[in-house]
Protein backbone atom coordinates (compact mmCIF):
# COMPACT_ATOMS: atom_id res chain seq x y z
CA UNK A 1 0.00 0.00 0.00
CA UNK A 2 1.03 3.46 -0.62
CA UNK A 3 2.53 5.49 2.26
CA UNK A 4 0.31 8.03 3.93
CA UNK A 5 0.02 11.41 3.01
CA UNK A 6 -0.13 13.68 6.10
CA UNK A 7 -2.13 16.68 5.02
CA UNK A 8 -0.45 20.19 5.34
CA UNK A 9 -2.23 22.85 7.34
CA UNK A 10 -3.49 26.13 6.11
CA UNK A 11 -0.42 28.97 6.67
CA UNK A 12 -2.29 32.04 6.36
CA UNK A 13 -5.51 33.58 7.30
CA UNK A 14 -6.74 33.62 3.72
CA UNK A 15 -5.67 29.79 3.17
CA UNK A 16 -7.64 28.92 6.43
CA UNK A 17 -10.89 30.86 4.65
CA UNK A 18 -10.53 28.94 1.63
CA UNK A 19 -10.02 25.64 3.98
CA UNK A 20 -13.13 26.88 5.70
CA UNK A 21 -15.31 27.35 2.58
CA UNK A 22 -13.94 23.58 1.17
CA UNK A 23 -14.98 22.00 4.25
CA UNK A 24 -18.40 24.20 4.63
CA UNK A 25 -19.04 22.30 0.67
CA UNK A 26 -18.18 19.27 1.70
CA UNK A 27 -20.43 19.37 4.89
CA UNK A 28 -23.31 20.67 2.21
CA UNK A 29 -23.07 17.61 0.25
CA UNK A 30 -22.68 15.24 2.96
CA UNK A 31 -26.42 16.15 3.86
CA UNK A 32 -27.25 16.13 0.12
CA UNK A 33 -29.70 13.07 -1.28
CA UNK A 34 -27.09 12.83 -3.43
CA UNK A 35 -24.21 11.63 -0.68
CA UNK A 36 -27.05 9.18 0.59
CA UNK A 37 -27.58 7.55 -2.61
CA UNK A 38 -24.05 7.85 -3.07
CA UNK A 39 -22.32 6.51 -0.52
CA UNK A 40 -20.87 3.23 -0.49
CA UNK A 41 -20.30 2.93 3.32
CA UNK A 42 -24.09 4.16 4.37
CA UNK A 43 -25.65 1.87 6.47
CA UNK A 44 -29.09 3.38 5.63
CA UNK A 45 -32.20 1.61 4.61
CA UNK A 46 -32.88 1.04 1.03
CA UNK A 47 -35.68 2.93 0.69
CA UNK A 48 -33.70 5.71 2.22
CA UNK A 49 -31.15 6.03 -0.41
CA UNK A 50 -33.43 8.15 -3.00
CA UNK A 51 -34.32 10.55 -0.85
CA UNK A 52 -33.68 13.48 1.87
CA UNK A 53 -33.36 12.46 5.04
CA UNK A 54 -36.11 14.28 7.58
CA UNK A 55 -34.74 17.78 8.75
CA UNK A 56 -32.05 17.84 10.87
CA UNK A 57 -32.90 18.98 14.29
CA UNK A 58 -29.73 20.22 16.07
CA UNK A 59 -29.18 19.66 20.24
CA UNK A 60 -27.87 23.25 22.42
CA UNK A 61 -24.63 21.25 22.47
CA UNK A 62 -24.58 21.16 18.53
CA UNK A 63 -25.43 17.85 17.99
CA UNK A 64 -27.32 17.70 14.63
CA UNK A 65 -29.64 14.65 13.56
CA UNK A 66 -32.06 12.69 11.34
CA UNK A 67 -33.77 9.56 11.82
CA UNK A 68 -33.70 7.29 8.45
CA UNK A 69 -35.22 4.68 10.26
CA UNK A 70 -37.43 4.46 14.13
CA UNK A 71 -36.60 1.56 16.24
CA UNK A 72 -38.60 -0.09 18.82
CA UNK A 73 -38.06 -1.78 22.43
CA UNK A 74 -36.50 -0.35 25.01
CA UNK A 75 -34.02 2.67 25.36
CA UNK A 76 -30.66 1.78 26.89
CA UNK A 77 -29.22 3.29 30.41
CA UNK A 78 -26.28 3.97 32.34
CA UNK A 79 -24.32 0.28 32.41
CA UNK A 80 -26.08 -0.80 29.55
CA UNK A 81 -23.56 -2.31 26.54
CA UNK A 82 -24.48 -1.23 23.82
CA UNK A 83 -23.01 -2.47 20.35
CA UNK A 84 -23.63 -0.71 16.94
CA UNK A 85 -22.49 -0.60 13.31
CA UNK A 86 -21.45 3.34 11.83
CA UNK A 87 -20.23 4.59 8.99
CA UNK A 88 -18.21 7.66 9.30
CA UNK A 89 -16.98 10.39 7.31
CA UNK A 90 -15.56 13.89 7.75
CA UNK A 91 -16.30 17.20 6.53
CA UNK A 92 -12.58 18.27 6.79
CA UNK A 93 -10.16 16.24 4.48
CA UNK A 94 -8.70 16.89 0.93
CA UNK A 95 -9.07 13.29 -0.29
CA UNK A 96 -12.35 12.44 0.15
CA UNK A 97 -14.69 12.18 2.81
CA UNK A 98 -15.40 8.63 3.96
CA UNK A 99 -12.81 7.27 7.04
CA UNK A 100 -14.40 3.90 7.66
CA UNK A 101 -17.59 1.74 8.52
CA UNK A 102 -18.00 -1.54 10.03
CA UNK A 103 -20.66 -2.57 7.35
CA UNK A 104 -20.20 -6.11 6.20
CA UNK A 105 -16.97 -6.46 9.02
CA UNK A 106 -19.27 -8.13 11.61
CA UNK A 107 -17.71 -6.00 13.89
CA UNK A 108 -19.91 -3.63 15.78
CA UNK A 109 -18.42 -0.94 17.72
CA UNK A 110 -18.89 -1.49 21.47
CA UNK A 111 -19.35 0.68 24.93
CA UNK A 112 -20.46 0.78 28.50
CA UNK A 113 -22.86 3.84 28.64
CA UNK A 114 -21.65 5.89 31.47
CA UNK A 115 -18.57 3.92 31.80
CA UNK A 116 -14.90 5.32 32.39
CA UNK A 117 -13.02 2.92 32.08
CA UNK A 118 -10.29 2.33 29.15
CA UNK A 119 -11.79 0.31 26.52
CA UNK A 120 -15.77 1.18 26.99
CA UNK A 121 -16.42 4.57 26.10
CA UNK A 122 -17.65 6.49 23.34
CA UNK A 123 -17.15 10.18 22.64
CA UNK A 124 -19.66 12.50 23.66
CA UNK A 125 -21.86 12.87 20.74
CA UNK A 126 -21.85 8.89 19.81
CA UNK A 127 -23.18 8.58 23.28
CA UNK A 128 -26.03 11.75 23.47
CA UNK A 129 -27.24 10.18 19.81
CA UNK A 130 -28.22 6.84 21.48
CA UNK A 131 -29.21 7.41 24.40
CA UNK A 132 -30.36 10.93 23.93
CA UNK A 133 -30.77 13.98 26.31
CA UNK A 134 -30.27 17.77 25.44
CA UNK A 135 -33.34 17.94 23.61
CA UNK A 136 -32.21 14.84 21.46
CA UNK A 137 -34.70 11.30 21.87
CA UNK A 138 -33.09 7.93 22.50
CA UNK A 139 -32.55 5.43 19.40
CA UNK A 140 -34.19 2.63 20.39
CA UNK A 141 -33.11 -0.96 18.61
CA UNK A 142 -33.00 -1.74 14.90
CA UNK A 143 -32.91 2.41 14.43
CA UNK A 144 -30.48 4.05 12.10
CA UNK A 145 -29.90 7.53 12.99
CA UNK A 146 -27.45 9.95 10.86
CA UNK A 147 -25.76 12.42 12.98
CA UNK A 148 -23.41 15.50 12.64
CA UNK A 149 -20.76 15.71 15.62
CA UNK A 150 -18.61 18.91 16.25
CA UNK A 151 -15.51 18.33 17.79
CA UNK A 152 -16.52 19.67 20.93
CA UNK A 153 -18.82 16.52 21.41
CA UNK A 154 -15.89 14.23 18.90
CA UNK A 155 -12.11 13.55 19.46
CA UNK A 156 -10.90 17.11 20.67
CA UNK A 157 -8.86 14.93 23.88
CA UNK A 158 -7.16 12.93 21.43
CA UNK A 159 -5.88 16.18 19.78
CA UNK A 160 -4.24 17.61 22.87
CA UNK A 161 -0.28 18.22 22.72
CA UNK A 162 2.01 15.33 24.24
CA UNK A 163 5.77 16.85 24.10
CA UNK A 164 7.81 16.04 21.74
CA UNK A 165 4.99 14.29 20.00
CA UNK A 166 2.97 14.95 16.93
CA UNK A 167 0.01 12.35 17.14
CA UNK A 168 -1.74 11.17 20.20
CA UNK A 169 -1.52 7.80 21.30
CA UNK A 170 -5.30 7.20 19.63
CA UNK A 171 -6.14 3.60 19.30
CA UNK A 172 -9.67 1.37 19.46
CA UNK A 173 -9.40 0.94 23.43
CA UNK A 174 -7.32 3.35 24.22
CA UNK A 175 -9.63 6.38 25.35
CA UNK A 176 -13.45 7.36 23.40
CA UNK A 177 -14.19 5.50 20.28
CA UNK A 178 -15.17 4.59 17.78
CA UNK A 179 -11.68 4.67 16.35
CA UNK A 180 -10.87 2.58 13.37
CA UNK A 181 -9.15 -0.87 14.01
CA UNK A 182 -5.43 -2.27 13.75
CA UNK A 183 -4.51 -3.89 11.75
CA UNK A 184 -7.78 -4.82 10.12
CA UNK A 185 -8.29 -1.19 8.91
CA UNK A 186 -4.68 0.48 9.10
CA UNK A 187 -4.87 2.96 6.19
CA UNK A 188 -8.44 3.94 7.61
CA UNK A 189 -6.79 3.90 11.20
CA UNK A 190 -3.75 6.48 9.63
CA UNK A 191 -6.41 8.37 7.73
CA UNK A 192 -8.28 9.19 10.83
CA UNK A 193 -4.97 9.90 13.11
CA UNK A 194 -3.82 12.82 11.29
CA UNK A 195 -7.65 14.74 11.09
CA UNK A 196 -8.51 13.87 14.32
CA UNK A 197 -5.45 12.85 16.93
CA UNK A 198 -3.19 15.78 15.11
CA UNK A 199 -1.95 18.47 17.68
CA UNK A 200 -1.04 20.42 15.23
CA UNK A 201 -4.27 21.08 12.94
CA UNK A 202 -5.70 24.23 14.29
CA UNK A 203 -9.43 22.59 14.25
CA UNK A 204 -11.19 19.74 14.35
CA UNK A 205 -13.90 19.38 11.63
CA UNK A 206 -17.43 17.88 12.06
CA UNK A 207 -17.76 13.96 12.10
CA UNK A 208 -20.81 12.97 9.76
CA UNK A 209 -21.70 9.33 11.49
CA UNK A 210 -24.41 6.78 10.31
CA UNK A 211 -25.40 5.36 13.41
CA UNK A 212 -27.37 0.97 13.43
CA UNK A 213 -28.39 0.60 16.87
CA UNK A 214 -28.45 -3.36 17.76
CA UNK A 215 -30.24 -4.65 20.72
CA UNK A 216 -28.86 -5.68 23.93
CA UNK A 217 -27.00 -8.67 22.63
CA UNK A 218 -25.58 -6.70 19.56
CA UNK A 219 -27.61 -8.66 17.01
Amino acid sequence: AAAFQPESCPSSAQQFNDAYSSRRSIFQKLTSAAAIAGSAATLLPQNALAADLPPFQTSSAGLQWSDAKVGSGQPFTKGSSVAFDYSMQTTGARYGTKIYSTANTNNPFRFVVGSEKEGELAIKGVEQAIIGGDGVPPMLPGGIRRVIIPSSLGYESLAKPIPGMQFQDCQEGKGPGPIPPVPEAFEEYQRFKNIYCNANRPYQPDIVMDIKLYGKRGS
